[in-house]
């Protein structure tokens, strides 16, 4: 990863030797208004967190392996539950601060170009960790490859938004083109100082699709739990 598009490390790195509550990363979507992510976010504690990631992280069994694990605060929680878990972080500098903030096991790759190293009993995928297949299109890359580093009889924990109500008007309905793309389909930038980020397909995607295409790829789907806005957590095992 180019260092001047290397968002999230940069302002890790930053936040890491110089926190502050006013320090934020800048996030803009073809779909909705600017939004900010706080930096303090991604260093948050247990206590801090969603209770659809404190519910996947009381699901872990086995061997672990954290994708998209950012500044490892997932990871870090796993190791202090004596969990043998593994980070994977496509940004290096995301990868150094994990690395002065203790998380013991890391892999700095691209999960969708990755090989596996070893197999896992439980693949984390968390804050929206879906989104790493891009598009609907991706999915079918996106199975196989968790298909790679899955152990037999294992688990996927993933969660994911159904955006639909972005495009809800106040009569209730929808302003959704259905015969265009997929609603949940996204193109991002992020920026944070003088580093921004390449625009870059993600996506978020309703329940009932990824049931639908997850079982198309060889999986079951359960729904562990709704969130508090439009969002759950659901776990995934290959039939």
């Amino acid at each position: 990863m180019n260092a001047n598009h290397d968002v999230f490390g940069s302002a890790g790195m930053d936040y890491m030797l110089s926190p502050s509550k006013k320090k934020r990363i800048t996030v803009w979507t073809d779909v909705a208004e600017t939004d900010y992510i706080p930096l303090h976010y991604l260093f948050r504690a247990y206590g801090d967190m969603p209770s659809i990631e404190q519910k996947a992280l009381s699901l872990w069994r086995g061997k672990i392996l954290d994708v998209g694990a950012c500044m490892g605060v997932h990871s870090l929680y796993l190791q202090e539950c004596g969990a043998d878990v593994t980070a994977f972080e496509l940004s290096p500098l995301a990868c150094e601060v994990m690395q002065k903030r203790g998380v013991r096991q890391i892999i700095n790759s691209n999960f969708m170009r990755c090989e596996p190293q070893a197999k896992y009993d439980t693949i984390m995928l968390l804050m929206n960790g879906a989104g790493i297949a891009g598009t609907i299109a991706g999915l079918p890359d996106f199975f196989a490859q968790v298909k790679k580093h899955l152990a037999t009889g294992g688990q996927i924990l993933l969660d994911s938004t159904d955006i639909r109500y972005l495009f809800e008007d106040e009569d209730g309905s929808m302003r959704i083109n259905l015969n265009g793309k997929y609603y949940g389909e996204l193109t991002y930038r992020l920026s944070y100082r003088n580093c921004k980020s390449e625009l870059f397909p993600w996506f978020f995607i309703d329940y009932n699709l990824l049931a639908i295409h997850a079982q198309q790829y060889g999986f079951s789907a359960e729904k562990i739990m709704d969130g508090l806005h439009y969002d759950y957590l659901a776990k995934l095992t290959m039939i």
